[in-house]
């Protein structure tokens, strides 16, 4: 999908203004808080907003409305914070990958075999953690972005045409990458050819051979339709696909004390929701595709084959380094000594 025409920023800004003057004038009229997603309805991340949505309204007793966009709606990633940033919206979803831009260190996310195999480190680290929630965040605020929340919508899991069990076995395989320089080192170290491509055009690039393979969540697979035009999925346990719940800093600092204690609280409990729905959403929709494809093979790496392409990423820590500076190097350090105290906790 192209970017905003001119034209149509123009229009969602000028319908925020009115929107905004229409609060002024009639107080008494709900106020509307619009959430865009990067991912379509039925998703994880529209789960998230949908909840989100259910709780605030009943939290503002109705004073207060939220209006929820999916992916396509308003544009791509890249458009959404921007928008944000900007205070036409008000919520969003950011991949990590994207967000590096602004905030380096948060590209330590693409790093493989990060994040614990246990949800319960998982789920304390990404509300928790003050690395994410110290400098992290701060990063984001230059940009007039807030961090509310992270989270993981599921473990990566790859769709391929051939089954690979070693970096060797990714000779020559095309896999399309977010466009992210982390990323495309990551699967460069794994022995493939990272192709980044959006989204929207991955399942057409599969169908006609332009790519050999992607990665996505198990559910994101499903409701895509990856698996028609692959024949392997495939559990390597080197990631799961991390997301943050973003604000625009300026707009929720000026919002009055009741709304941001509403947003706070909804935040809180919306964690534990989420981290139990990723894990339905996925197991289901891994039932779907077996139904609808009951020939795709599926494929999990044992702890030996994990540990050959866990070997072949350890050059990425200095890459890490290099392509997002030392301040990305330092956040890596402290999330693995964060990970290894909350695993001796669980």
């Amino acid at each position: 999908m192209s970017k905003f025409s001119t034209l149509k920023k123009a229009a969602l800004a000028a319908a925020m203004g009115l929107a905004l003057a229409g609060q002024a004038s009639l107080a008494a009229a709900a106020e509307e808080w619009k959430f865009a997603l990067e991912e379509i309805s039925g998703s994880v991340q529209d789960a998230y907003a949908q909840k989100f949505k259910q709780l605030v309204e009943e939290k503002s007793g109705g004073d207060i409305t939220v209006t929820v966009y999916p992916y396509g709606a308003l544009g791509e990633s890249e458009d959404l914070t921007e928008l944000v940033a900007n205070g036409v919206l008000q919520f969003t979803h950011g991949s990590t990958g994207i967000l590096g831009s602004t905030a380096p260190s948060m590209q330590v996310f693409s790093m493989p075999y990060l994040l614990s195999q246990n949800n319960k480190v998982n789920l304390e680290l990404l509300t928790e953690s003050p690395t994410i929630y110290g400098p992290m965040a701060d990063k984001l605020k230059t940009r007039n972005l807030r961090l509310l929340s992270m989270y993981p919508e599921g473990e990566m899991v790859w769709t391929t045409n051939k089954v690979v069990r070693k970096p060797a076995d990714f000779d020559n395989v095309k896999m399309r990458v977010m466009a992210s320089p982390m990323l495309v080192e990551t699967y460069k170290s794994f022995g493939a050819v990272p192709t980044p491509l959006p989204y929207s055009e991955v399942y057409g690039a599969l169908q006609l051979k332009m790519i050999d393979g992607q990665e996505n969540p198990i559910f994101a697979i499903e409701e895509m339709k990856f698996y028609e035009v692959t024949d392997v999925l495939t559990w390597s346990g080197h990631q799961q696909f991390t997301v943050a719940v973003l604000s625009s800093e300026s707009w929720y600092q000026g919002l009055p004390a009741a709304q941001r204690q509403i947003i706070d609280e909804t935040i809180d409990e919306l964690a534990p929701y989420i981290f139990e729905t990723q894990a339905k959403y996925n197991q289901e929709r891994l039932e779907k595709i077996q139904q609808a494809k009951p020939g795709i093979q599926v494929v999990h790496l044992n702890d030996a084959e994990q540990a050959t392409f866990r070997k072949a990423s350890e050059p990425l820590r200095d890459k890490l380094v290099e392509l997002a500076g030392p301040e990305a190097g330092t956040a890596l350090q402290a999330l693995e000594a964060e990970i290894a105290e909350l695993e001796q906790k669980y």
